[in-house]
């Protein structure tokens, strides 16, 4: 079962969830406001409702709640508090410094399978603490998450379905030193899981999921939406 994950995007860190949520609320506001003059609103005693000015734009609300607990962990250690794993949700909405000194909240996809990928912010995060240690560690939290969409990048990485090109640069012409390694294992992608998607490789190893044709014509794949795990795609560099 493919499992609900957030890719930061500037850094393409994988931040997965530890169960699918029960229920997605999408909230549609919207970009309307009350008409005004200089002399103030455009309303008469005779009008039921105040006339409206469409301002274009608007905001689009993703709500998620999600449930973690240490008892239903994987990993092989055991997790002593519940908060080690919802930290980097958490944080998701704490803005972190830019080189100008401006501080920016992270850009973060929603994705589930091959139905969600949401490109957004998250504004909001509530946690809800429970089943506390003797010595005051929470085992179990109920998180609420609230993210707001944006726009797509203007250049949209190229669909999966395209042809795939042959490269203009063959494995044969790139050195052992100048190109990568990726062994494909499937992990974090369902607990029964066995293949990977070219974009998201992509976009690990490149910070943009458009570069998965050239991945593809290097490596001579005609599926980019499964690629077996155990496989060992070649990577071209960014030269290519």
């Amino acid at each position: 079962m493919e499992r609900v994950a957030f890719m930061v995007e500037q850094t393409g860190d994988r931040i997965p969830c530890m169960l699918n949520p029960d229920s997605v609320v999408l909230r549609r506001l919207a970009g309307v406001q009350p008409r005004r003059s200089s002399g103030g609103a455009l309303s008469r005693g005779v009008l039921a409702d105040d006339p409206l000015f469409y301002t274009g734009g608007g905001t689009t609300e993703v709500l998620l709640n999600l449930l973690f607990d240490v008892s239903l962990s994987e990993a092989a250690q055991q997790i002593d508090d519940v908060r080690s794993m919802t930290r980097p949700l958490f944080e998701l909405s704490q803005g972190r410094a830019k080189t100008s000194g401006q501080a920016e909240l992270p850009l973060v996809r929603f994705v589930w399978g091959k139905a969600w990928n949401v490109l957004g912010v998250v504004s909001a995060v509530s946690e809800r603490l429970e089943c506390f240690t003797s010595e005051g560690a929470p085992q179990r939290s109920w998180m609420r998450i609230r993210m707001l969409r944006v726009g797509e990048p203007e250049e949209p990485a190229q669909s999966l379905d395209e042809p795939i090109a042959p490269s203009d640069i063959s494995p044969e012409e790139v050195s052992g030193e100048e190109s990568d390694f990726y062994s494909v294992t499937g992990e974090g992608m369902g607990d029964d899981s066995s293949t990977e998607r070219l974009d998201q490789i992509a976009f690990t190893k490149y910070g943009s999921s458009s570069w998965w044709k050239l991945i593809a014509a290097f490596n001579n794949i005609d599926d980019p939406l499964n690629v077996t795990a155990g496989t060992t795609l070649r990577l071209p560099p960014n030269t290519a």
